[in-house]
């Protein structure tokens, strides 16, 4: 039994020791690529655990931000396969001078590939590092608006007020005009375009308009509201109110809809009129007699 079982041994032995092909003067067995595979498989264990480590164990009680952490751990675990992957091309038995022209030739190729991709990894590590942008931050990138909730290498995850989750490449970052709500603090300030009746005592209706902009809740007592005397419009008297919130800024349209319903409400229960468009027509006068005709025989 134990001949049968050593003969068995010795036939996978000879079957993985067939040379499957050669990198020059290197012959490539079956057995070189299931070694080759183990490794590389253990390699990427070992540093994908090691990555975690470092971020959510070894930096967790540092002041590091998270973005940051994941930056520096990806960047230690990049840099460490990129060693083990040599070493394990040296322990299986291939020689590495003999892939200098190779890697050459397939660097050229794969670069052009590559560069958005290449583009994206190095605008991930500047975002990282540099903190333009942050997890909870509110933000605005082209047409995209959200919070802020994951940045990689690669890309950024936002999402939405309507929970839709935009990755967005990294690059985008970079090379656009980024509008940052809360990169200081999540404190903001909207506009409310408010139109009356050129009837109307000006006075009166900056007293109701902060009146009202004072009893909401998601209005903050400091900084203080103010009410503008924007302009003299077309057919109205146009006021702007100011008012800073934090509540609300991954929702501005629903205090725009509160403000609005209690301004409404404030000036019918005061009899402030808010008007509607409207034009003078004025006649030249004319000794052409104006004839009417009626259609009834």
């Amino acid at each position: 039994m134990w001949q049968e079982i050593k003969n068995i041994f010795f036939q996978v032995r000879e079957f993985l020791s067939v040379p499957v092909t050669s990198v020059g003067n290197t012959e490539i067995t079956l057995w070189t690529i299931v070694y080759f595979f183990f490794l590389t498989i253990i390699l990427f264990y070992v540093t994908g655990k090691l990555r975690k480590w470092i971020v959510y164990k070894l930096l967790e009680k540092s002041k590091i931000d998270l973005g940051v952490r994941i930056a520096t751990g990806t960047i230690i675990r990049y840099v460490i396969l990129t060693v083990g992957l040599i070493i394990v091309l040296q322990t299986v038995g291939v020689d590495l001078s003999t892939l200098t022209i190779l890697a050459g030739a397939l660097g050229i190729g794969i670069g052009f590939g590559l560069q958005n991709i290449t583009n994206n990894l190095v605008s991930g590590i500047i975002i990282l590092f540099e903190r333009p942008i942050k997890v909870g931050d509110r933000i605005e990138v082209g047409k995209v608006a959200g919070d802020v909730v994951r940045i990689l290498m690669r890309s950024t995850t936002i999402i939405t007020n309507d929970n839709i989750s935009i990755i967005v490449p990294n690059s985008e970052f970079i090379s656009s005009t980024v509008i940052n709500w809360s990169h200081i603090d999540r404190n903001i300030r909207l506009n409310f375009p408010v139109d009356v009746s050129f009837q109307e005592d000006p006075q009166r209706v900056r007293k109701f308009l902060l009146e009202v902009a004072e009893e909401n809740d998601g209005v903050l007592k400091v900084p203080k509201p103010d009410v503008l005397f924007d302009k003299f419009g077309e057919s109205s008297l146009v006021f702007n109110l100011r008012v800073w919130t934090r509540e609300y800024i991954n929702r501005p349209g629903v205090l725009r809809s509160q403000l609005y319903y209690a301004i409404f409400e404030k000036f019918t229960k005061h009899g402030i009129k808010i008007p509607f468009p409207q034009r003078d027509i004025h006649f030249k006068s004319s000794n052409v007699p104006i004839v009417i005709q009626s259609q009834d025989k």
